[in-house]
């Protein structure tokens, strides 16, 4: 049975963190809170599924009108907290994928979606820093597999609202890889 995690993302850092007090206090679960912009805060839950809904609940009935969206997600795939915590070395550079998306939320869920869909390496979740609140998830695998991640990743988002733009680049450049690394 794989981990679940849990996402609370608000307009406000203050909301944020009385919302982290009540999602602690609700379940057993880890928590990390980030700051996002613009001002925007993104609590991360990690633990039993049952846990994580119970907290997850809590937090959003605590943040109120400041919850912009929240997510649970079960057996969430193994590369995810690891792309999200941007610890991922670039080893294979093959083809490139990216998912630009309108909430950090999205892009997690997006990320999950594409890694369970075909053999690719997330390389990179990358939440709202300097992007307007926005979230992008770099990827990388054979051509083939990237597109079909990608391909996998983008109706649900398409039909949330939630997609900015796709892309799949199968040789890039290596000076490109240097500014991913």
């Amino acid at each position: 049975m794989g981990i679940a995690v849990g996402l609370i993302e608000l307009k406000s850092l203050a909301r944020g963190l009385m919302v982290a007090d009540s999602c602690l206090k609700a379940a057993p679960v880890d928590l990390k809170i980030r700051t996002t912009c613009p001002g925007k805060s993104l609590i991360i839950l990690t633990g039993e599924i049952s846990a994580v809904t119970s907290a997850v609940e809590h937090g959003v009935t605590t943040g109120g009108v400041t919850i912009v969206s929240s997510l649970i997600l079960g057996n969430l795939h193994p590369g995810v907290l690891p792309a999200l915590a941007g610890i991922v070395e670039v080893t294979t550079k093959s083809a490139l994928g990216v998912l630009e998306t309108f909430s950090v939320t999205a892009a997690i869920k997006a990320a999950d979606t594409a890694a369970k869909a075909a053999v690719v390496d997330l390389l990179d979740i990358r939440p709202a820093y300097g992007l307007g609140g926005k979230g992008v998830v770099i990827l990388t695998g054979s051509v083939g597999a990237v597109q079909a991640a990608v391909n996998a990743a983008t109706p649900p988002l398409k039909e949330e609202g939630e997609l900015v733009d796709a892309v799949v680049i199968p040789s890039p450049h290596p000076e490109l890889w240097e500014q991913l690394g």
